[in-house]
């Protein structure tokens, strides 16, 4: 049984502080929002609300204690509760610090490199205190390391749509700043929710890199799916076919949208051209999107051969979606599902800016998608599975 505060708001002095202050009351929001979490986990901790009598208490309470932690919005004191039989650490304030974590060591790391800008350091003085010692940021990030490796080789199990996407950091290495390829696996498991199946990071995204990660993918047990979701990422299609060549793919229809105009001859006729690729995705069924599509490529076959072999040969592997529920195929039909997690990424890895290295990189992208994966699995069901529910090949 979960128990929670009713009601809980935060303070009227507190919210009069930031209309007052703004950002700079963000410090004791924080404070506030992380000391209630945390009181609300010791309580389910318990099993019971305070002051409650029952057979079901698993422990007692035993006040709080003060814990300081140097984060982005600088030092805050949090207010641990404590459990008098021990055992007890929330992971409130665990989720909350670990990115933060990932995000000081990479900066750290610049600084120790001889890398960091004046800023860098600046920001490295005021996250990690004033002196910053290549063995105290090897052994922060060991630490760390060993959890986040954990989580990438967490055994995996059955999943129904694996969507993969790759994304791209700055990266320095040999004096050069270089592009990493960072490959992300999600997924929606069988009882509607999505995960954050790994990631990767390396100089390349060729199809070894591809099928590397895959295949690390299936090492881990993932099984049982029932179609792939992506973009045309290059390395991606042959690596796919390697290792999961029986599970049909569906190409990201806006992706599709978005690479049809290298091909249409006018720009007065994009508009158009829009349109037209929208009325095939947006058929009621597969058989009237085929005729949809067959009269597209005869209406620019003369005019705009080039846009009518491209439409011909690359609108099908869009179209792969209407073998599936009808309710499913809305978020089926493009990899748009991780913008979100795209826009975290960007906001956490920003601050960085460039990475003194692939470990480092890893390290707070995998970071900051534990704290996503751990979101999504405690969110609403993200797709409603039934009896009804299965694909139809016909």
């Amino acid at each position: 049984m979960t128990y929670q505060h009713p009601d809980f708001t935060l303070p009227a002095e507190l919210l009069e502080q930031i209309a007052e202050q703004g950002f700079e009351a963000l410090p004791e929001l924080i404070r506030t929002v992380i000391n209630e979490a945390m009181r609300m986990e010791r309580q389910n901790h318990l099993g019971v609300a305070p002051y409650q009598r029952s057979p079901e208490r698993r422990g007692h309470g035993n006040g709080f204690k003060d814990h300081s932690t140097r984060t982005r919005m600088g030092e805050i004191t949090f207010a641990i509760p404590q459990v008098r039989e021990g055992g007890f650490f929330p992971q409130a304030l665990e989720k909350g610090l670990r990115s933060e974590r990932a995000l000081t060591l990479s900066l750290a790391e610049m600084y120790v490199q001889g890398v960091s800008t004046r800023k860098v350091s600046a920001i490295v003085e005021e996250l990690c205190g004033s002196s910053v010692s290549s063995s105290q940021v090897s052994r922060a990030a060991g630490l760390l390391d060993e959890k986040l490796e954990a989580w990438r080789q967490r055994p995996l199990g059955e999943m129904v749509y694996l969507y993969l996407d790759a994304r791209y950091e700055k990266v320095r290495q040999d004096g050069q700043i270089r592009d990493a390829a960072v490959l992300i696996a999600t997924a929606v498991d069988p009882t509607g929710h999505r995960q954050v199946l790994g990631v990767s990071v390396a100089l390349s995204e060729q199809e070894v890199h591809w099928r590397t990660f895959l295949q690390s993918l299936v090492a881990r047990g993932l099984r049982g799916l029932q179609l792939i979701i992506s973009d045309d990422h290059a390395g991606l299609q042959a690596a796919r076919q390697a290792v999961f060549g029986a599970v049909p793919w569906q190409r990201c229809q806006f992706h599709l949208q978005h690479n049809a105009r290298a091909y249409v001859p006018r720009k007065e006729l994009q508009a158009e051209v829009a349109a037209d690729i929208r009325m095939i995705f947006n058929a009621p069924n597969r058989t009237t999107a085929n005729e949809y599509l067959t009269r597209t490529v005869q209406k620019y076959a003369k005019n705009a051969t080039k846009l009518a072999d491209w439409l011909e040969r690359s609108i099908p592997e869009g179209l792969a979606v209407f073998a599936f529920p009808a309710g499913h195929q809305r978020r089926l039909r493009t990899s748009n599902s991780l913008e979100r997690l795209n826009r975290e990424l960007d906001r956490r890895t920003k601050v960085v800016s460039i990475f003194p290295n692939e470990a480092a990189c890893l390290r707070l992208v995998s970071a900051v998608l534990i704290e996503v994966d751990e979101e999504w699995q405690s969110d609403r069901v993200y797709l409603s599975f039934d009896a009804a529910d299965s694909p139809s090949w016909s």
